[in-house]
C-alpha cells in the first residue's frame, strides 16, 4: 500500500505526459510549417498563422505546454529553414505568445477570451517585443519602427481573432477527445 502511494506521487510530479508530448510535437511541426511555408515575409516583418499552433497548443495543452512549442517550433524553423541570422530574441517572442494565448484560453474559450489573448500578444509581443528586437537588430528608432508595425498588428490581431473564433470549437472538442491532454 506504501509503495502504490509512493508511486501516485512520482507520477504526480511528471511535467510532460506521452499524450502531451505527441501532441506537442505535431503542434510544433505544425507551427514550422504555417511559419516557414505560409507566409509573407518581408524585410522587417512576417506575416503568418503560426498563431492557429499556437492557439491550438495554449487551448488543449495549456500556457507552459504552448509556451514550449512556441519556443522549440521557433528554434527548429530556423535551423531547418534559416531566413537570415537567428535572433533569440524572437525565440522568446514566440514562446511568449504561446504562454499568453494559454493564460487566456486554456481553462475557457470565449468571444472575450479570445480577443483580449490577441490584444495582448499584439500589443505585448507584436509592436513590443518584435519592435523591440527589430531596433536592435536593424539600429533604427523604436518609434520609426513601431509607427510602420502598427497597421500590421491591427490587421493581423483582427484576422488572428476571426480565425480563432471559427475554429475554437474544433479546438475545444479534440482537446475533450484527447487524453490526459492538458
Amino acid at each position: 500500500m506504501e509503495n502504490k502511494v509512493y508511486h501516485q506521487k512520482d507520477q504526480s510530479k511528471k511535467k510532460f505526459n506521452v499524450n502531451q508530448i505527441v501532441i506537442m510535437g505535431l503542434l510544433i511541426a505544425m507551427d514550422v510549417v504555417l511559419t516557414r511555408f505560409l507566409s509573407i515575409q518581408t524585410p522587417i516583418t512576417r506575416i503568418g498563422f503560426s498563431f492557429v499552433a499556437r492557439a491550438m497548443a495554449a487551448i488543449i495543452l495549456g500556457p507552459w505546454c504552448a509556451a514550449c512549442a512556441g519556443g522549440i517550433a521557433d528554434i527548429i524553423g530556423m535551423l531547418a529553414f534559416p531566413s537570415g541570422a537567428y535572433f533569440p530574441g524572437f525565440t522568446l517572442t514566440a514562446a511568449m505568445t504561446g504562454f499568453i494565448f494559454g493564460l487566456f484560453m486554456h481553462k475557457k474559450v470565449t468571444p472575450v477570451r479570445i480577443i483580449g489573448a490577441v490584444v495582448v500578444n499584439q500589443l505585448v509581443c507584436s509592436l513590443g517585443l518584435n519592435t523591440l528586437w527589430l531596433m536592435i537588430m536593424t539600429e533604427s528608432s523604436f518609434f520609426a519602427l513601431l509607427s510602420t508595425r502598427v497597421l500590421q498588428a491591427v490587421v493581423t490581431g483582427a484576422v488572428q481573432i476571426v480565425t480563432i473564433m471559427v475554429l475554437q470549437g474544433a479546438f475545444v472538442v479534440m482537446k475533450r477527445q484527447l487524453p490526459n491532454a492538458g
